[in-house]
């Protein structure tokens, strides 16, 4: 008989960049301030974190969540379906709603499960789902659940969303974007892809987990940017950037919703998120529409950022939000380049396939609100020492 493990015993990528002192997963971070983080001993500037309002240490913040706790306890031990609500869990679900303009929204545990739950829920037999190709893991993962039948079309391309709609005419369709793509750093352009779905009858989802916070003129995401809210039929985004925390929520009609709250499988068998971290997204929230500054900051910073690291002529493909990528292309290049960062003091994530087209490995870098112009400067001093060394300026 054939053993299911043999594929994990002989599994050795990790270990060989281990033993080249390459592998970049995983590490432990032993104290952070936001802005900086200690790893080994040693405090490094943090441009990999989506902590992109820098609310994570701010001081009304973690005394909701220290609050919470002595109200609530550590955990809900239960289901939202069940025991596992909170007060505040309907409290935080108003207010998203309202903040995102929507009639109607729910929580889910993370913000992987709230893609999941709403796209294999929503999609049924003989039902397509259509996505742009640079969607994130767990749009196609909730594809993959999804009862019926997954449509992919090129990247940003409303021409060829077009051409597979023109297909499906006269079928049921959820058309799922992006509205700023985490690996990208581009903007969904959905003024053309609105339009198309408009024109096909199709339903369109906007997954704003980089796009809240940051997008819109108070923080809204993708369709407050655009001005596209009453066209946008579901708004999806999650807690564990901009707001702090973990978990992830979606907003639509209270019909949609409803339906979503008795059928979403990764909602009703999955413990609801506890009370610190509610807590948590409820305080940010409050905070992210008492200082829209925020957004202007952490603008400030992305810009001055990528305006300087394409001075030192890095490449950064398309990107026009404060995700940027440093393109390097070869994966064992990719681990060198972050190694040397490290090692001088700046952290960031590596990337490579399949999270990123073969070929195309990068090193993701994002900034906060809260870093100062000198980390900025001395993060950018590191950069072009390490290009230099490896050729790529």
């Amino acid at each position: 008989m054939a053993d299911v493990l043999t594929k994990a015993i002989q599994y050795t990528d990790p270990q060989q960049a281990r033993e080249a002192g390459l592998y970049p997963y995983f590490v432990e971070i032993e104290e952070s301030t936001g802005n900086q983080i200690k790893i080994n001993g040693q405090w490094k500037i943090n441009l990999g974190s989506n902590n992109y309002l820098g609310l994570t240490h701010h001081p009304e913040v973690m005394k909701a969540a220290q609050e919470a706790i002595r109200k609530y306890g550590a955990g809900c031990t239960g289901s939202r379906f069940l025991n596992g609500t909170l007060d505040l869990h309907v409290q935080a679900e108003q207010a998203l709603a309202e903040f995102v303009h929507k009639p109607a929204a729910v929580i889910f545990p993370t913000g992987y499960q709230t893609n999941v739950g709403i796209i294999s829920t929503l999609v049924g037999p003989r039902e397509f789902v259509c996505i742009d190709k640079l969607v994130h893991a767990s749009i196609i993962d909730g594809c993959m659940q999804a009862r019926g039948t997954t449509i992919l079309f090129k990247h940003n391309d409303a021409r060829d969303l077009e051409r597979q709609l023109e297909k499906k005419k006269d079928s049921a369709v959820l058309v799922v974007v992006d509205g700023v793509y985490s690996m990208e750093g581009d903007i969904c352009r959905l003024p053309d892809i609105v339009d198309v779905c408009k024109k096909y009858g199709a339903r369109i989802m906007v997954d704003d987990a980089h796009a809240l916070g940051v997008l819109g003129e108070r923080g809204a995401g993708t369709a407050e940017h655009f001005g596209l809210t009453n066209k946008v039929d579901l708004i999806m985004a999650t807690f564990s950037k901009s707001l702090a925390s973990i978990g992830g929520f979606v907003a639509s009609d209270f019909e949609v919703i409803d339906y979503l709250k008795h059928k979403a499988r990764s909602l009703i068998f999955s413990a609801s998120i506890p009370p610190p971290a509610i807590a948590t997204v409820y305080k940010a929230l409050e905070i992210l529409k008492r200082e829209p500054d925020r957004i202007q900051r952490l603008w400030d910073n992305a810009t001055y950022l990528a305006d300087n690291l394409r001075k030192l002529n890095f490449n950064l493909g398309k990107t026009e939000s404060p995700v940027i990528p440093v393109i390097i292309g070869e994966d064992i290049k990719t681990f060198k380049v972050w190694r040397a960062l490290f090692d001088l003091g700046v952290y960031v994530n590596p990337v490579i396939a399949p999270a990123v087209p073969p070929g195309t490995a990068r090193l993701r870098v994002s900034c906060i609100a809260t870093h100062e112009k000198e980390e900025l400067d001395r993060a950018l001093e590191i950069f072009e020492t390490v290009g230099k060394k490896f050729k790529l300026i």
